[in-house]
């Protein structure tokens, strides 16, 4: 398992100091580098992002401001040469603060700390998360809900899309449907159902799921729409 990570820093140089050591991290993948904060919040809106490694200071939207203009905040771990911006980083929840120029222990360090926390809460809302067990390949399956993206009609089978792969269950529609929580699926369209806080955008007669158009029945879209309003 490894951190989705990005890199906010408006020096150049700095960016590939910082990157050469997130490459030579075994627990940090690198999505993206940035020299400003608007390019960066574009990518988290958009990817699955657990880390960011932040400059403080930056032209037009500093790294506080960056942050205050976050829906959904990662993990921080600040990077910056003054050591003034240490007590107002930890108001943030900074995972930890880092002094230019860095060194690889010290960088590692933040990483494990980061890696450890995001461990933590991962297991913390498993124990939390509502899950149903599949049967799939002759094996019973635990799957969590928040997890499955959509579900598909797939002859005498029913095709269950997830986030980390697809299983093929011997089921009906309607006999699946039942086991999922209804507040987070509804069923679009004779052959399919799809997780409500999957759905990216849709119009008349489709719904988007990570790019995939899956068809609306013509009379679903306002059972749709009142389930978005209540999810939000």
């Amino acid at each position: 398992m490894k951190l989705n990570c990005i890199v906010v820093d408006d020096s150049a140089l700095q960016r590939i100091t910082v990157t050469k050591l997130i490459s030579d991290n075994q627990f940090l993948h690198l999505v993206g580098e940035f020299s400003n904060a608007t390019d960066a919040k574009n990518c988290i809106s958009t990817k699955n992002i657990d880390l960011v490694f932040l400059d403080i200071e930056m032209p037009v939207i500093n790294g506080f401001d960056f942050l205050d203009g976050l829906k959904v905040k990662p993990q921080i771990i600040f990077i910056t040469v003054k050591t003034e911006y240490a007590l107002k980083a930890f108001d943030y929840n900074a995972t930890d603060y880092l002094h230019k120029p860095l060194t690889k222990e010290r960088f590692n360090l933040a990483v494990s700390k980061a890696f450890n926390l995001f461990t933590l809460q991962k297991e913390t809302n498993e124990e939390d998360e509502e899950f149903i067990f599949i049967k799939s390949n002759l094996k019973k399956l635990k799957i969590f809900t928040s997890k499955i993206r959509w579900i598909e009609a797939f002859g005498d089978y029913v095709k269950v899309i997830t986030e980390d792969d697809n299983h093929l269950v011997l089921s009906t529609m309607k006999a699946f449907e039942k086991d999922l929580p209804a507040d987070k699926f509804i069923r679009v369209h004779k052959s399919y159902i799809i997780n409500i806080h999957k759905v990216e955008t849709f119009n008349s007669k489709f719904a988007e799921i990570d790019t995939f158009k899956i068809p609306l029945s013509r009379n679903k879209k306002d059972n749709l729409v009142e389930a978005l309003k209540k999810s939000s």
